[in-house]
């Protein structure tokens, strides 16, 4: 067996580990895990660094008993993963410590169901960003080039409140410390980051949970068009929204832009599903409708002010899908612009024949392949008699450009 031992954050190794310790051979361990361990003059010790290497060592002894040090739970984004799939979960004995994201949030008397985690550390900053910005509250596990200053300076205008937990567990080092996004990025942290809470004060404590983590998904989607505040009809019908959302594939950890937003309907629908969402909207009564209708259905939508493709040049992080809804004569201009910086796809819907071939050919032009429809809707609606006839939407045109797999940077997972 090999024997992963969770040393918790800070606390002493459990009661039985020392008689473990005895009996090893092989240890494996941070330095400082090394350090503190009593430890057997005659076992052969290794600094766990890069993970390939130590693996090998492990093999070697895998007739003797091996055990490996590991901070917190090491099943919880720990090496357990790594053993598992290396020597099977059945050769494993692993005894948990307390987690570094179950202590920060008890060092608040805050409950972490609700609570998302997602790590940074050796992974993709972004992917972590685009889940603070979406969800109320989340754990991030951090790591070097993605710490709280970093995560600080992507979060400027999310309105969130970071809570950087360093030294969990050390009587004399551990810091708990609440600071603004530009707090958080003016700062250097050092080394000893546990782990930063993005969290939205105002719900930091949601109603009671049945499933930990991530949120069920909504109940339904493409809803209803009453169910946003619109002017003069000007809303993407339910129909175009539900194919729109098929195509944008809007989850957590991506960024989606709604570029002439509206009435931000499509925003919502993706924030609704787990997505960051930046809604760009040349009027400022669409800006502040879209606002309204995201704080309506409880999500959150950074909304941008400006006329595209302007106004896109501002928008630091490029997104993986966007949609775009209006645009004019300036169109062309604006899916080429997006079409530049998406990730994975585009999504254009038009009601003007005339702008169909420029707008396929500017999303062919920025090496996405391209694809669309032609949507015509009839709606049930009733007549005098207690009868029904066929009513009629607007025919839409939607596009969809998806850069091929080879050329798209997925999201980190």
């Amino acid at each position: 067996m090999i024997t992963v031992i969770g040393t918790g954050t800070g606390a002493p190794l459990p009661a039985d580990a020392e008689a473990v310790l005895a009996e090893a051979a092989l240890v494996v361990g941070g330095r400082r895990h090394l350090a503190a361990a009593p430890l057997p003059a005659t076992a052969e010790r290794v600094v766990l660094g890069a993970l390939a290497p130590a693996l090998r060592v492990i093999e070697e002894y895998r007739d003797r008993r091996v055990v490996v040090l590991a901070s917190g739970d090491p099943g919880f984004f720990g090496i357990v993963r790594a053993l598992a799939e290396r020597f099977g979960a059945g050769e494993l004995d692993v005894r948990p410590g307390v987690s570094s994201v179950a202590a920060a949030f008890a060092r608040l008397g805050l409950p972490w169901d609700d609570a998302v985690v997602v790590s940074a550390h050796g992974r993709a900053l972004r992917t972590a960003l685009n889940v603070c910005r979406a969800r109320p509250k989340t754990a991030v596990l951090t790591g070097p080039g993605c710490g709280p200053a970093e995560l600080g300076a992507g979060l400027l205008d999310s309105g969130r409140t970071l809570v950087v937990a360093s030294a969990l567990g050390d009587p004399e080092r551990e810091r708990v410390e609440r600071v603004t996004p530009a707090e958080a990025a003016a700062r250097d942290w050092g080394a000893e980051v546990s782990v930063v809470l993005c969290l939205d004060e105002a719900h930091a404590v949601s109603d009671v949970r049945t499933v930990a983590g991530v949120p069920a998904a909504p109940d339904g989607w493409a809803l209803d068009e009453d169910a946003f505040a619109h002017r003069d009809s000007m809303i993407t019908k339910f129909e175009v929204r539900a194919l729109a959302l098929a195509r944008l594939g809007p989850r957590l950890g991506d960024l989606v832009w709604d570029v002439g937003a509206g009435s931000g309907s499509v925003a919502v629908e993706c924030a609704r599903l787990g997505a960051a969402v930046t809604a760009v909207e040349r009027t400022a009564d669409g800006a502040e409708r879209v606002r309204a209708n995201a704080a309506a259905h409880g999500v959150d939508v950074h909304v941008v002010h400006g006329a595209a493709p302007e106004a896109l040049a501002g928008l630091p992080d490029d997104p993986d899908a966007v949609f775009v809804g209006g645009g004019g004569r300036e169109l062309p201009a604006i899916v080429t612009a997006c079409a530049r910086r998406a990730r994975r796809t585009v999504v254009v819907a038009m009601a003007a024949l005339d702008r169909v071939p420029a707008t396929r050919a500017a999303l062919v032009a920025a090496g996405l392949t391209c694809d669309g429809v032609l949507l015509q809707a009839s709606r049930l609606a009733p007549l005098p008699g207690d009868v029904t006839r066929l009513a009629a939407t607007n025919p839409v045109f939607l596009l969809w450009g998806v850069r091929p797999p080879a050329h798209c940077e997925g999201v980190d997972r």
